[in-house]
């Protein structure tokens, strides 16, 4: 019988993160590196790219990039490819909250939540696929959230775009899976990041949350390892088309 072990072996693997300067991102392209994989990044900001490298060694690079450019797609994926070759793995983990009241909602905060939360996985998705279907083998995980079957205040546009992001997933799955991709989605409870931010500098609403969890607590950086290993290696390959909430429970109540 083969080491169990062996289906999160990530050697020789090569995984796109993007949202990797920070939170959640950052975490799932440390996790994918320790597993073997080489992580390219890819977000924003130079320097905090530059410290995931930095952590990670030289098996980790970055680009620096808008992804809601829709018009760079192409591009963005030819400098992906550069440092290691085309990633057999995408994590879609950059995303926006611009927390606007439904009647406050502005064209702009509209237009720019659903391009980076919503085309832009897709875009991008379907950009790095070609390689994915020549190998047979490829993961995609998106980025689900609460706000995929919950509505929050001041979640009007954030919330329509993480309820795309569960369909979205479906119909990747759909068109993609019988070419060996699996893609499914984490929905993140409340966890430390600069997009949750206001929530934990309020204490009391962090704890509200945190009692509305089966667990008792709100999430921390390290509850994300086993998830992202789990759906981004063989240990899933009949899993795919889902969304895990990894909320602690907050969803079961």
């Amino acid at each position: 019988m083969a080491d169990p072990r062996d289906l999160f072996d990530l050697n020789g693997k090569v995984a796109c993160v993007t949202g990797a300067s920070s939170g959640l991102g950052r975490r799932a392209a440390i996790v994918l590196a320790q597993a073997g994989a080489k992580v390219v990044g890819v977000a924003r900001r130079a320097d905090a790219l530059q410290s995931l490298c930095d952590e990670v060694g030289n098996t980790a690079a970055a680009v620096v990039a808008d992804i809601a450019d829709r018009a760079k797609i192409d591009t963005l994926a030819t400098d992906i490819a550069a440092p290691f070759g085309s990633p057999d793995i995408v994590i879609h983990a950059a995303g926006v909250n611009t927390r606007e009241p439904a009647d406050d909602v502005t064209a702009e905060g509209w237009d720019q939540t659903l391009a980076l939360n919503l085309s832009a996985p897709f875009f991008l998705s379907q950009a790095l696929v070609p390689h994915m279907k020549s190998n047979g083998w490829g993961r995609i995980v998106n980025f689900a959230s609460l706000q995929t079957t919950r509505a929050f205040p001041g979640g009007i546009a954030y919330g329509a775009t993480k309820a795309g992001i569960g369909q979205l997933t479906r119909a990747m799955a759909e068109a993609w899976s019988p070419h060996g991709i699996t893609a499914n989605a984490i929905g993140p409870g409340f966890f430390p990041t600069e997009l949750t931010q206001a929530v934990f500098d309020d204490p009391e609403r962090a704890q509200r949350n945190a009692a509305q969890t089966c667990a008792g607590r709100n999430g921390t950086l390290e509850d994300i390892d086993g998830p992202i290993l789990f759906l981004c290696s063989d240990a899933s390959s009949y899993v795919t088309g889902q969304v895990l909430m990894v909320d602690g429970g907050f969803t079961a109540k």
